[in-house]
């Protein structure tokens, strides 16, 4: 067996199934770029019968990153599910068919209505109906985890005759436990005669909590393929977090004795860019990528670091590209400092963005005294983007108090370079300037969410505020920065009206067609 495990990322696809964090085709482009850049091995871009966009972002992510890295798109086990699949990778030089099909009793008897030949008969069909456009083809059978031992080995033999280069053993319903789902694997490996043809996969699911726990055993069973996602996105509870998995892996090679191809300081920014994009917020004690992952409170704890890293650390901050509070930077920094530091953060902006960021570092150094690596972070992260956004801020004002009627008049420059100037009154302040935005660009939306949080420290710190709206049938969301928190509203609420405006000059469709999201 090989030592090299195959990281396939499901973000795109899994991950954003997951309520509330559904993206569009030039977000989920960002993030693909940002898995590239990371490493994966493979990334599944999404369903493409699904809708027409996911069909267009798989298409468009193919197209780009094809000869990068393997981009995959997933089918049920049905000729015009794979027919689509292949239009949307077929202008890229690496691509894989996933092909999936339940196979459990309860989802034999309640959901196909289908026998095990079947069954059988059908998995065949469409693996060698995948075969005629690619060689790579990867068959799951859907709810592996609960189907019968015997039924799982013939259908695994069955679909590797018909030419499945991967097979996928996913724990669809997060059911399994870590010693039983190992066994599955080894029981797999000692009974299909023909396993060795194929590589074994996980994909786990965390209704339990154990999704990471059940991927690494898996692991020790025989699987070289894990299926994951950032943050552990995913439906439900969500599927096992690609960061936890691959730091898993690297810190424990003595026991795994496997590798990845992954560019470990690029897990933290990757992380950042995906729940800034979804509106998922990654919970401060969260495992790699926590704010409180490297925090160390407890006083036998400090003294012990400050003595030897090793004796509280069994990883470095920056092995994840982790960002804390370092005070790196002041108002005289110049440019060639400025950047070197984006260099440093492993942040990738191009030319025009860096120029953008710079700027709003001076304006915010002048506001406050402490610029710290969070900071720049966030700058960064707000600017991503914008270039493609059809409305900008121009200016601001507002007035409430005690007795008043919170007010609020705000100027944008639309992609034209025309300014329009609006007002409106709200219960507050940041209602009146949400209020007057949805006059200006003429969509009107509910707000669903709204959350603020501080990115370093101090009176004068940079706030962060992350809305997610309803408009035009769909669920967009924006983020904002600013030392002034009505600010940040402000930009965060205009960048999820940006987003709806796309749809609406797009002529998108107010929902995505519904289709079954298996494995």
């Amino acid at each position: 067996m090989t030592d090299a495990i195959t990281i396939f990322d499901t973000t795109l696809r899994d991950g954003e199934q997951s309520p509330g964090c559904s993206m569009n085709t030039q977000e989920k482009l960002q993030v693909a770029e940002a898995l590239v850049e990371l490493g994966v091995d493979v990334i599944e871009a999404g369903f493409p019968i699904a809708s027409p966009g996911d069909f267009e972002a798989v298409q468009r992510i193919a197209q780009r990153f094809g000869d990068r890295t393997t981009i995959c798109g997933l089918a049920r086990c049905r000729t015009e599910d794979i027919d689509r699949a292949w239009e949307a990778l077929k202008d890229a030089a690496n691509v894989r068919i996933h092909i999936f099909l339940a196979t459990s009793a309860i989802h034999r008897e309640f959901k196909l209505k289908m026998g095990k030949e079947e069954i059988v008969r059908r998995a065949i069909e469409g693996v060698k109906r995948g075969k005629e456009y690619c060689d790579d083809i990867e068959f799951s059978p859907e709810d592996a985890a609960r189907t019968e031992l015997d039924f799982l080995c013939e259908v695994v033999e069955k679909a590797i005759d018909a030419g499945a280069t991967t097979v996928n053993i996913p724990d669809t319903v997060g059911y399994a436990t870590p010693a039983q789902y190992r066994k599955v694997f080894e029981h797999l490996r000692a009974n299909v005669p023909n396993i060795g043809k194929a590589v074994l996969s996980t994909h786990c699911h965390n209704d339990l909590g154990l999704a990471v726990a059940n991927s690494l055993a898996a692991v020790e069973g025989g699987a070289r393929q894990i299926e994951c996602t950032i943050n552990g996105l995913g439906e439900r509870a969500g599927n096992a977090a690609l960061e936890e998995i691959v730091m898993a892996l690297r810190t424990r090679a003595d026991y795994y004795g496997v590798e990845t191809k992954i560019n470990t300081p690029r897990l933290y920014p990757t992380s950042h860019l995906v729940s800034g994009i979804t509106g998922m917020k990654v919970q401060r004690n969260k495992a790699i990528v926590g704010q409180n992952a490297f925090a160390h409170e407890a006083g036998i704890h400090q003294h012990g670091m400050l003595q030897e890293r090793t004796t509280y650390e069994i990883m470095r901050p920056e092995d994840v590209g982790y960002v804390g509070n370092n005070l790196v930077l002041g108002k005289h920094s110049g440019r060639h400092a400025f950047r070197d530091r984006i260099k440093q953060l492993n942040l990738s902006i191009d030319e025009d963005t860096f120029a953008r960021v710079f700027d709003d570092f001076i304006s915010l150094a002048d506001k406050k005294k402490e610029v710290y690596d969070s900071d720049i972070v966030a700058l960064v992260e707000n600017r991503i983007g914008e270039t493609s956004d059809r409305w900008q801020i121009v200016g601001f004002h507002t007035s409430a108090g005690t007795g008043l009627v919170p007010t609020a008049t705000v100027q944008l420059k639309d992609d034209k370079g025309e300014v329009h100037c609006d007002a409106a009154t709200g219960d507050g302040p940041i209602d009146a300037v949400f209020n007057t935005l949805e006059r200006i660009i003429g969509i009107e939306a509910r707000l669903d969410d709204f959350q603020v949080r501080s990115v370093s420290r101090g009176k004068d710190a940079l706030g962060e505020v992350t809305v997610a709206i309803s408009a035009l049938g769909r669920t967009y969301h924006g983020k904002g920065v600013s030392t002034d928190i009505i600010e940040a509203g402000c930009r965060a609420y205009l960048k999820a009206l940006n987003a709806a405006e796309a749809d609406r000059q797009a002529n998108r469709p107010a929902q995505p067609a519904v289709v079954p999201q298996g494995v």
